[in-house]
């Protein structure tokens, strides 16, 4: 969260991978540092130690998630 905070307020077009665990969290990090309305996209959790084609077939599927949350966001 706080990467794509920070790259956001640069002007980078950033969208946050956040699990499904972190989610609230993401929520609270967001709010407090004053970007509410973040792209982020929600990865299944977990995501490290799952091993290389796990995290191949989830970068597949989230691919198009990350694609259209930058695509809103330069809107």
């Amino acid at each position: 969260m706080r990467d794509g905070i920070n790259l956001a307020k640069l002007g980078v077009p950033a969208v946050a991978l956040v699990t499904e665990e972190f989610w609230p969290q993401g929520d609270f990090v967001a709010q407090s540092l004053g970007m509410p309305d973040i792209p982020r996209v929600q990865l299944p959790h977990p995501v490290a130690g799952t091993g290389t084609q796990e995290i191949h077939k989830i970068a597949q599927a989230m691919a198009p998630a990350v694609i259209a949350a930058l695509e809103q966001s330069r809107d």
